[in-house]
């Protein structure tokens, strides 16, 4: 597994610079919750009745990724991240998943949400039909949805493994 390079954002930097600095932050924490689980504790339910799953969050913000930046944002021909019966990402997992085929998976959509915000302004507006916000608008959104389910990540790791922290 690569090494997470989890970087503090600066603090006195310019609009991109503070929240593209801080959604990078989130998106390291995410795979740091993971590391050092086994296959088994990362798909178990440890907090009843829940059915959270410290994979199925990663699975959910890989999706969330994708479509707040590849698909609407971008307007790009992509594979939708969810299924006809889960239409909104419930946090779903496979047979065949496993923590670092998930991890990989939020990596790379990561990196091409990396690329898309790089190529535009915080001004542009999306490209996908109907869709009526702008870049500034759905990185805002990202951190706010990453850090949210950082906090279930949070739970679900002490949880399991009694580990804390960033």
């Amino acid at each position: 597994m690569p090494e997470i390079a989890r970087i503090r954002p600066p603090e006195d930097a310019d609009e991109r610079g503070t929240l593209t600095g801080l959604l990078d932050f989130l998106r390291a924490t995410v795979e740091l919750k993971l590391t050092g689980l086994t296959e088994q504790q990362a798909f178990a339910r440890p907090v009843t009745p829940s059915a959270l799953t410290p994979a199925g969050v990663v699975k959910h913000l890989t999706g969330v990724e994708r479509f707040w930046f590849a698909i609407d944002f971008a307007g790009q021909d992509v594979e939708w991240p969810w299924t006809d019966e889960d239409p909104h990402g419930c946090f779903p997992l496979a047979p065949d998943d496993t923590v670092a085929g998930l991890l990989a998976a939020y990596r790379t959509e990561c990196a091409r949400s990396r690329r898309i915000i790089a190529a535009a302004s915080f001004d542009d507006i999306a490209r996908s039909e109907g869709m009526t916000f702008n870049l500034r608008y759905a990185v805002a959104h990202l951190i706010e949805e990453t850090a949210r389910h950082l906090g279930h990540l949070d739970l679900l790791r002490e949880s399991t493994d009694g580990e804390v922290g960033e």
